[in-house]
């Protein structure tokens, strides 16, 4: 297994950690994780692609791990906008002018928010979950009951008693989230508890907090940020070369949500949906994510 090296990078906002692996002059990868997670859900992604030659980047995202603001006064925003300049500004500070992304949930609304608006920057998209941008718009139109009812952390991050409820019992709540989410994985306490100490960032609340609120019109967003909302309001299509996985057990995002997916997208595509496996899809088939990097679109 290739051994990544810890490091961090300047944007004009963060002080960005990030893992690498693989050789300097590889082809790179950059691979985006999600909400509760962080860089250790692409572990076995990363030994595979580091060894075949590829350069492998896995960043913490603001408010995980050592990811630092480097005002106060920058707003703890978790919006859609924020999420995808991180990325874009990441590739920057890097001097990476091109690279394949791959990403589930926070970090594959990320990877596709790049690939739509920056595509010259994007060699490949690996989109975990399909068109992960949030329609803001129609966030207000009613989901079937079913869908609605996966979506109750949602709801109580949208209270003050949720907002207290994270930051006191922030491990148990995303313990819980993992096995409803991916009912398939078993996982034991020390796989949970590496990942889990990202969460005690001091800006893992409000960030979390603000993302949940933002999508559903009940917080302001960051005035820095509102040019590319408006771009995203707009449901851009994806033009890059592209490849959708979804499991076929995840239990917040059903995989009939990416089965219309393709309607986003206008340049070679597949949707692949992935046997057994939940949300925390690269946790449990990473050979189905290296495949979707360096196989086929077909």
């Amino acid at each position: 297994m290739a051994t990544a090296s810890i490091k961090s990078v300047k944007t004009g906002i963060l002080q960005i950690a990030y893992e690498e692996a693989g050789p300097a002059d590889g082809k790179p990868v950059i691979m985006m994780h999600g909400f509760p997670d962080d860089p250790r859900i692409w572990d076995g992604v990363v030994a595979d692609l580091a060894g075949r030659g590829y350069r492998t980047l896995t960043p913490y995202l603001r408010g995980y791990g050592a990811t630092k603001f480097l005002s106060d006064a920058t707003p703890r925003s978790g919006q859609q906008a924020a999420l995808g300049k991180d990325l874009l500004d990441f590739m920057i500070a890097l001097a990476i002018d091109r690279a394949s992304l791959v990403g589930y949930d926070w970090g594959g609304r990320a990877c596709c928010i790049v690939a739509a608006l920056w595509p010259e920057r994007v060699d490949r998209l690996v989109s975990i979950g399909g068109y992960n941008i949030q329609n803001i718009p129609a966030s207000h139109e009613p989901a079937p009951a079913d869908i609605e009812r996966r979506y109750w952390y949602q709801w109580y991050f949208n209270t003050e008693r949720g907002r207290q409820g994270l930051t006191q019992n922030r491990r148990e709540i995303c313990r819980m989230l993992w096995e409803m989410w991916s009912p398939n994985w078993r996982f034991d306490d020390a796989t949970f508890d590496r990942t889990a100490a990202a969460f005690d960032n001091p800006d893992f609340v409000e960030v979390v907090i603000h993302s949940y609120r933002h999508r559903f019109k009940a917080a302001a967003g960051d005035p820095e940020l509102e040019a590319i909302e408006d771009q995203l309001a707009r449901q851009p299509k994806i033009g890059v070369p592209s490849v959708v996985l979804h499991g076929a057990c995840d239990g917040v995002d059903v995989p009939a949500g990416s089965e219309q997916a393709y309607r986003h997208f206008t340049g070679p595509y597949c949707r692949r949906v992935v046997p057994v496996a939940g949300h925390f899809l690269p946790r449990e088939a990473a050979k189905d994510v290296v495949e979707a990097v360096i196989g086929p679109i077909v």
